[in-house]
């Protein structure tokens, strides 16, 4: 059962840093990777199972299903489970802080409210009714946004800072990407709410961490466990050292260190895609943008007719304008606002 567990919980840990990281990085240099891992298990796997394969990454990635969230929500569960029947109990018999204890059932609730509202709010969707709203929002940079250009799909004027979305077969305003872990575009009508919701995620996680490592360390303190000595392969009496506490530790409460493990990892990797979240938000940028960059359309623009000789255009972030009012205009899109009292 113990195997079991552990296989679960790495298992998760490696699809959540995987997914996460193609989600977040989005790098030539990933997909290059990709593209060569791909042709070498070309080789090895019949090309049914590779076809089969494809379909299920195209039906997981590429089509707007519940899949993640049923994954995100089988998680939060198996953690919260061990600690509800674990640790919440061991650390009551030390005596520990009540509210302590309760600040990730508090967390967790915060947090499921978030995650709701990320999953079934409108991200900005972009129709005929409030096409020419959405086209007064932004200005114009003429490098990687530019007037009179439609989208192909949609058949709409494309307004500064959108994009269409091949999942979710829309275009959405001020679009930063389409997030598989709560089946929806990330937009300016919602962005301030999957912000809240990452923010909360990472807490939870972090905080579970820490109540877990103290009950850890108060038991080896209460036990006085660190004084013990033991006796090693030679017949030596050795001072207990912290490899022979933690393998200790591992064989009595497996459970709660496979967990620990688990969510510290979750904890650096959602940590770090907060710091870049934040930092997005604070320079007034989306994934999009970043994405697409400064780099990559210093030398190529196809939306831009120039002559051969002309300079290359450089993109600026022209929508920056201070960390209060890019934080505001996440937390208070006017547009929103407006389409409610239409409405």
């Amino acid at each position: 059962m113990d195997f079991l567990v552990l296989f679960l919980f790495y298992l998760a840990l490696v699809l959540i840093g995987v997914v996460t990281i193609c989600i977040c990085s989005k790098t030539h240099y990933l997909k290059g990777l990709v593209r060569g891992g791909a042709q070498i298990i070309s080789y090895i796997i019949p090309e049914c199972l590779q076809r089969a394969v494809l379909k299920l990454l195209h039906y997981l990635f590429h089509t707007r299903n519940h899949t993640f969230i049923l994954l995100h929500l089988i998680l939060q569960g198996m953690v919260y489970s061990e600690y509800t029947w674990e640790i919440f109990d061991y650390c009551q018999e030390l005596e520990f802080s009540l509210h302590f204890l309760l600040l990730p059932y508090l967390l967790l609730i915060v947090n499921l409210v978030f995650f709701i509202l990320s999953c079934v709010s409108n991200p900005g969707t972009i129709t005929k009714a409030n096409e020419l709203l959405f086209l007064q929002v932004y200005e114009f940079d003429e490098v990687m946004f530019s007037k009179n250009m439609k989208c192909s799909t949609c058949n709409l004027r494309k307004p500064a800072r959108s994009k269409h979305c091949s999942v979710c077969n829309r275009c959405v305003h001020r679009f930063d990407h389409h997030c598989v872990w709560v089946n929806n575009c990330i937009g300016a009508w919602n962005a301030r709410y999957f912000l809240l919701y990452l923010l909360t995620l990472t807490a939870s996680a972090a905080t579970m961490a820490i109540v877990s490592s103290v009950f850890l360390v108060q038991l080896v303190v209460v036990s006085d466990l660190y004084l013990e000595t033991y006796v090693d392969d030679l017949g030596h009496f050795q001072v207990i050292d912290i490899v022979f506490l933690i393998q200790y530790l591992f064989l009595t409460f497996p459970r709660i260190v496979f967990m620990l493990g688990f969510v510290i990892m979750l904890s650096f990797l959602l940590g770090g895609y907060l710091c870049f979240t934040l930092y997005l938000a604070a320079t007034n940028q989306t994934t999009n943008e970043w994405y697409r960059g400064d780099w990559a359309w210093c030398q190529h623009c196809p939306h831009v007719a120039r002559p051969p000789s002309a300079e290359p255009q450089v993109h600026r972030n022209i929508h920056s304008h201070g960390l209060w009012s890019n934080l505001r205009e996440i937390f208070l899109p006017a547009t929103a606002h407006y389409e409610r009292k239409k409405n």
